[in-house]
């Protein structure tokens, strides 16, 4: 059974009436989603109140919460980016939106794992391109996509070899839904840098959210060879993998991923406990559920794992 990547899910109705709800979404400095996993604390003046992680668009979502004032804290990777926080209140009935968007870290070269492009750094972007990219990174900031996409287009138009622009615009519509546009434009990214590793793992999920399989393994695999230190990477081939009918494989790539990750990427236990379950091993099957409840007991799909480790009884 093929997975793709996870919305967060659930009735926000129902939600509501029994307290407040937080509603966010992680982006990068540059605008585009973040597809890793990551930790967000909710606190309050007593401590610690929850921890989620991002799903795999960089969205997260904190529910039936009592009135109050929050602290939403997102731990990303220390070495790139610094640690976020947000103050925000919550009022009983409501729902509250949050757009965090990470801050370079000030630090002296990349970790090696970054696997940045020549492309990626080019210094001949002109400057009136870098300001409408500029601009499309503060109206992500803002929740506005669409204006985000505007001034990567116009970016763009101004210089067509800017890739990162091509990536970001992919990644904006990829988050729209708008798959066949996000394609193209990953494409174009990659046809000024074969090699480079944001656009290719991008154009993997595309090609899953399409439902081509075979066509995402290629690219994914890739995507892999390029930074295989990657978990986002690692698990995103293992989806594809699972689309394609090769769950050894697949299974290779969940366990490798989690590995990588460790509890701040724990959406491989989950998809580790669904093909096991395919397979017909419940016992596996929900020791990898019950430890993915555990690793994210705030997941937005943690009714569905709920009933899921209930039908291995």
């Amino acid at each position: 059974m093929a997975q793709t990547p996870r919305q967060p899910t659930g009735s926000p109705n129902s939600e509501l009436t029994s307290g407040g709800t937080i509603r966010g979404k992680v982006v990068l400095p540059s605008g585009g989603f973040v597809s890793e996993g990551l930790r967000i604390s909710l606190q309050t003046i007593r401590g610690t109140d929850s921890t989620v992680f991002t799903d795999n668009t960089g969205r997260f979502e904190f529910t039936r919460l009592n009135p109050g004032r929050y602290q939403v804290i997102v731990e990303p990777d220390p070495r790139m980016y610094e640690t976020a926080t947000e103050s925000i209140e919550v009022v009983r009935g409501t729902l509250a939106v949050l757009n965090i968007v990470l801050k370079q870290k000030a630090a002296t070269g990349r970790p090696k794992a970054a696997a940045v492009s020549a492309a990626e750094l080019d210094p001949n972007i002109p400057a009136k391109a870098r300001k409408e990219f500029e601009r499309a990174t503060t109206a992500s900031k803002s929740g506005s996509p669409e204006q985000a996409i505007t001034h990567l287009r116009n970016a763009i138009a101004i210089y067509p070899g800017y890739l990162m622009a091509h990536n970001d615009l992919g990644a904006q519509l990829l988050e729209l839904n708008r798959l066949d546009e996000a394609e193209k434009e990953l494409r174009s990214a990659l046809d000024i840098d074969p090699a480079a590793f944001n656009p290719t793992l991008n154009l993997g999920i595309v090609l899953i959210k399409k439902h081509e399989m075979q066509s995402a393994v290629t690219v994914l695999e890739k995507a892999v060879s390029i930074q295989s230190q990657s978990p986002a990477a690692r698990f995103f081939y293992g989806v594809a993998l699972v689309g394609a009918s090769e769950p050894d494989r697949a299974e290779k790539e969940f366990l490798a991923a989690y590995t990588l990750g460790g509890t701040k990427y724990p959406e491989p236990l989950y998809q580790l406990g669904r093909l096991y379950m395919d397979r017909g091993d419940r016992k596996l099957a929900r020791q990898y559920l019950e430890r993915y409840l555990r690793e994210a007991p705030n997941a937005s799909n943690s009714n569905e794992v709920q009933k899921l480790i209930a039908s291995l009884d």
